[in-house]
């Protein structure tokens, strides 16, 4: 059942985010063809998944806020760009494509990233359902996850931790900006515009917490078991820059156990939920046994 929601969930919004970035001017082509080269290429559409699962969750029409589900895909698509060049990750190749900057060049992949970064907000302004207080939350909710708080602020930490072999507290820290942050915005964002009340907050925010965490303990582990084939970028790219990995910190099998813990965690919050939280449930397991 998870395999069918999650491909015609990502297929409804591959649809969305086809329509949203045409150039208004000639002269930009160039800039909106860089940054739909990007946000096209596929992935996984986890977060604006998130987002629909929780609407859905409680009963809501998921296409009526279609702008902020593509606000939260550009905004992660930025990152992405931004993390691949030169100055950041150096990377080759994203989702098995050559990444931006070796096709545009460096200035353009910045413009792309900044372009979609800026556009995310535009976006959420131009929704016709949710209320002005809703999308005051939504868009301080993007802002905030997005910006020095949240994923900029753990990049930079990640950038500055290059060579060093920091605690695991460090980067729990480390990894709660620059992937759980984004995370924990899919998932309040569902809160914001279905109006849920306060005492939902906890749970799905608890649950929230540890998807972001379980992502990146995933993450490191497939940059170490996976493939070039299942990745779609080559593997090992933390091992050759000499970073503090959960697999680095606490080895393979104890990088698999922590993955259970928070797994099971996860699972815990949801269940205190009245709501419909199969699909959210069933997304923990889906991580757990991904291999891209």
């Amino acid at each position: 059942m998870l395999k069918t929601y999650l491909e015609t969930s990502k297929q409804t919004i591959e649809q969305w985010l086809n329509t949203i970035l045409k150039s208004p001017i000639p002269e930009y082509e160039r800039l909106y063809e860089s940054m739909n080269y990007s946000l096209l290429q596929g992935g996984k559409r986890i977060r604006p998944i998130l987002t629909k699962a929780v609407l859905e969750s409680m009963n809501m029409d998921a296409s009526l806020y279609k702008e902020f589900l593509c606000a939260l895909e550009c905004i992660h698509t930025y990152s992405l760009v931004h993390d691949d060049l030169p100055a950041m990750d150096n990377d080759d190749y994203r989702r098995g494509n050559l990444t931006n900057h070796k096709v545009y060049g460096d200035g353009l992949a910045i413009l792309a990233g900044d372009g979609l970064l800026t556009y995310a907000f535009q976006l959420c302004s131009e929704n016709k359902t949710a209320s002005a207080n809703q999308k005051i939350k939504a868009i301080q909710c993007l802002a905030t996850a997005a910006g020095p708080e949240g994923m900029v602020g753990g990049q930079a930490f990640d950038l500055l931790s290059e060579g060093k072999h920091i605690p695991l507290e460090e980067l729990k820290v480390l990894h709660g900006g620059k992937t759980g942050a984004l995370f924990n915005a899919a998932i309040e964002l569902g809160l914001i515009l279905s109006n849920a009340e306060k005492e939902k907050y906890t749970a799905y925010m608890t649950y929230a917490n540890c998807l972001g965490l379980l992502f990146q303990i995933t993450d490191d582990i497939l940059d170490v078991t996976g493939t070039i084939e299942e990745l779609g970028k080559t593997p090992g790219s933390d091992m050759r820059q000499d970073k503090s990995t959960y697999v680095s910190l606490l080895g393979l099998e104890g990088a698999q156990n922590e993955a259970h813990r928070v797994a099971q965690n996860a699972h815990s919050a949801l269940s205190t939920l009245t709501d419909n939280t199969e699909i959210l449930s069933a997304i923990i397991d889906y991580l757990m046994e991904r291999t891209h």
